[in-house]
């Protein structure tokens, strides 16, 4: 095996280094320049409150359920 700081290589070593190094810096410029500011995101609030037509409407609903027969009769004794 050869000695890299006899032959030269030790150049090559350190090139290989300040590459790596160059790269990382750019690639994190390159992220906080695109990187857009974050959006505030507003929270939605929904209205709980039940109008007069949706009681109305709740209450036709229950009144027409219970006012129909049912389609089947069910047994008194399960077999």
């Amino acid at each position: 095996m050869q000695n890299p700081f006899e032959n030269g290589h030790m150049k090559n070593y350190v090139l290989l280094y300040v590459s790596v190094v160059v790269i990382m810096i750019l690639f994190f410029f390159a992220t906080t320049l695109f990187n857009e500011d974050e959006k505030t995101i507003e929270k939605k609030v929904f209205n709980t409150e039940i109008n007069a037509t949706q009681k109305q409407t709740k209450k036709e609903k229950e009144e027409a359920s219970q006012a129909e027969q049912p389609k089947f009769k069910l047994l008194q004794k399960g077999y």
